[in-house]
């Protein structure tokens, strides 16, 4: 018993010290990603809220989030990325952590969304950086690169719309309200903004509902339904319909500007199916064209290969993997 007693104490205090011992090359891959900062800076009055991890030094990445969710979306995907690249994630006024202004005190369109983002990277001094553009994240980055192509890195489009043939039979109700904003029009729209409808996002067109945490829709319900916010919603709804009419601008920024441009589509999407991936072939010449077997919010089931592709395009055209 003595002997089999000192041979496991041996064995432990052979491994503790390997686990206390200096860094070597066999360990330093497991080094801990950077830490999460969660930050909050005031702009026009408002507290926007946003994610940071890694130096500033690096390149950066701005994660654009999508509707109902906030930067929460990039809980995992931040730190797979921020050892190498400066990762910035805010919250939208009215979403997630941001501020919540009623729709009296703040005007909700996609153009005012797009102003406050910019003005963030301006007190950021982001001057360049890549664009990861997810579901409402496409209107809001489109905008921001329209307006300064000298700053893009290049685009990650994630279930991200800019073609017509993207709006297919979901948008049947939207399109209604945008010709006729009724409250007969809105009733319908209300019911994307309830529980059932929020975990179908996730869930819709996943191999494994499994998978998928209800840590989501059990976070974004509670905001939607805070006093005042389906007015906030139901603004942004209708303001969607400004998007459209700008498609040819934005895609003749792609065909002039021609940024190096990631697809990482869930293709079983019903809200932004693949027929909205696969026009960007016409007007990019350096893309990378990836249909994955998962839904809307495909970070959920395949974050893991997204962050694989995410850091071999980046390392390409940022030169970090050279």
């Amino acid at each position: 018993m003595k002997t089999l007693v000192s041979t496991t104490f041996l064995a432990a205090a052979a491994s503790l010290a390997w686990t206390l011992s200096p860094k070597t090359e066999t360990n330093e891959a497991t080094t801990a990603p950077p830490l999460t900062a969660h930050r909050s800076i005031a702009i026009d009055g408002l507290d926007v809220f946003y994610r940071e991890a890694g130096s500033r030094e690096k390149p950066t990445v701005l994660l654009l989030h999508g509707f109902p969710t906030s930067s929460h979306m990039f809980r995992n995907l931040i730190p797979q990325l921020a050892s190498d690249y400066h990762v910035v994630a805010p919250d939208y006024p009215g979403f997630g952590n941001s501020s919540m202004p009623t729709v009296d005190e703040f005007d909700y369109t996609f153009d005012n969304l797009a102003n406050v983002v910019e003005k963030l990277t301006d007190r950021l001094d982001l001057d360049r950086y890549s664009l990861y553009l997810m579901d409402y994240g496409a209107p809001v980055g489109f905008r921001l690169a329209t307006r300064h192509p000298e700053r893009i890195d290049g685009l990650i489009v994630q279930n991200g719309n800019a073609y017509e043939e993207g709006l297919r039979d979901f948008w049947k109700p939207l399109r209604a309200y945008w010709a006729d904003r009724t409250d007969a029009n809105a009733e319908p729209l209300r019911g994307f903004l309830k529980p059932d409808v929020t975990k179908w996002q996730y869930t819709h067109g996943v191999r494994n509902a499994a998978n998928i945490s209800p840590d989501n829709w059990n976070i974004d319900q509670p905001l939607l339904d805070r006093p005042g916010n389906q007015d906030i919603q139901l603004q942004l709804f209708f303001d969607y319909g400004s998007n459209p009419p700008l498609y040819p601008a934005w895609q003749e920024y792609l065909r002039t500007h021609q940024p190096p441009t990631l697809i990482v589509w869930g293709k079983n999407d019903f809200i932004f199916p693949a027929e909205g991936a696969h026009p960007y072939k016409r007007d990019l010449k350096d893309l990378e064209f990836h249909l994955l077997d998962t839904g809307h919010f495909a970070l959920e089931e395949d974050g893991a290969l997204i962050a694989s592709e995410i850091r071999d395009f980046l390392g390409r055209i940022t030169g970090k993997d050279q």
